[in-house]
């Protein structure tokens, strides 16, 4: 699983607009045509999972 990673430069860090996610590049391409055209969104791996139980590492 993956998501799209969108930085805001001029925001500083911790502004609710510094950074965007999104769950598919479509939804990070729709927002940025209407938000920023010249910006990109960088894919991630998503690590874990949301459903997951949490163990410590041994």
């Amino acid at each position: 699983m993956s998501a799209f990673v969108y930085v805001n430069t001029a925001k500083q860090i911790g502004d609710v607009e510094h950074l965007k996610i999104f769950e598919t590049e479509d939804a990070a391409k729709d927002w940025l045509d209407e938000n920023d055209p010249e910006g990109v969104a960088f894919e991630y791996e998503v690590l874990g999972s949301a459903t997951g139980s949490r163990e410590a590492a041994d």
